[in-house]
């Protein structure tokens, strides 16, 4: 039977991908997290997520790691961009929206990746991010504001709904 660590394998590394914008580095990345959290499965606390935990550690390894060698976090590659299917459009599309998420600020962007990507709720982006919900909730709320002015969608008369 698998370690029930192997099954977030994928979404540790869609996620790492997303955070360096490289795969060499996001693979690095993975490994560092995998070997952290294999060492520190005794903390991890039965009855809760095992999904958040792995993100969190993922977190902290990669922050320890930009504070050591004081990366910048690096845009998105092409190939972990989304495929563009239906044509040109959609390929314009999808560089637009991986050049906003590349303009997001850092924390921004982390919450955004791991609420609307990974699908976490928001206390458990909180426990990645060792933030307040509240936190969350106002950078979410900043990070697709941005991202609506980045590219252009929610402009007033295009359908938006207003509060």
């Amino acid at each position: 039977m698998a370690h029930p660590i192997v099954e977030h394998i994928p979404r540790l590394r869609r996620y790492a991908r997303a955070l360096t914008g490289s795969r060499a580095d996001a693979d690095d990345l993975v490994q560092d997290t995998l070997e952290r959290a294999f060492a520190k499965w005794s903390l991890w606390r039965r009855g809760s997520g095992v999904r958040p935990w792995l993100f969190a550690v993922m977190h902290n390894v990669f922050v320890n790691q930009l504070s050591r060698a004081r990366l910048r976090l690096a845009p998105l590659d092409a190939a972990s961009a989304a495929p563009a299917a239906g044509g040109q459009e959609a390929a314009a599309r999808a560089r637009d929206l991986e050049a906003a998420l590349e303009a997001l600020p850092p924390p921004q962007r982390e919450v955004l990746l791991l609420v609307g990507l990974e699908e976490l709720s928001y206390a458990e982006a909180a426990r990645v991010l060792a933030v307040p919900v509240g936190t969350v909730t106002s950078r979410l709320a900043a990070a697709r504001a941005r991202l609506r002015a980045l590219t252009g969608e929610g402009r007033a008369g295009e359908g938006e709904a207003r509060p």
